[in-house]
């Protein structure tokens, strides 16, 4: 598999997971959280160039995480949690929903699924 092909999201979820794995954009959404900023106050937080703030927005604009509003000269970012929050869910429905039925399979089988532990062994005092 080529570089290029393994680096290509999928679809909007990779896109959401590819976008919270950098903890610069994930700084950015910590400070979106308290209401819509500039793309120069969001640059203002981040180290690097004003050009790099622009990409991290870019990526987060394209997972549905940030919305951009124009109004004059600047450009106003706002954070959107709904994609998060539909990413979250979708993983939590896949994986959660898989442990539910395993825990269910297991406590109808009773006790004998699990062993027994042993109670734990106290330690010397030190000293």
């Amino acid at each position: 598999m080529s570089r290029k092909t393994a680096a290509r999201p999928g679809g909007r979820g990779d896109r959401v997971w590819r976008a919270l794995a950098s903890p610069a954009r994930r700084a950015v959404l910590e400070f979106l959280r308290t209401g819509p900023r500039t793309t120069g106050e969001v640059a203002a937080i981040l180290p690097g160039s004003r050009f790099a703030a622009m990409k991290h927005l870019a990526v987060l604009v394209g997972a549905g995480l940030v919305a951009v509003e124009r109004r004059g000269r600047e450009r106003w970012n706002a954070l959107r949690t709904a994609a998060m929050l539909r990413e979250i869910r979708r993983w939590e429905r896949r994986y959660a929903g898989g442990r539910r039925a395993a825990t269910a399979a297991s406590t109808s089988r009773g006790s004998a699924a699990s062993p027994a532990r042993r109670p734990a062994r106290p330690r010397p005092p030190r000293g």
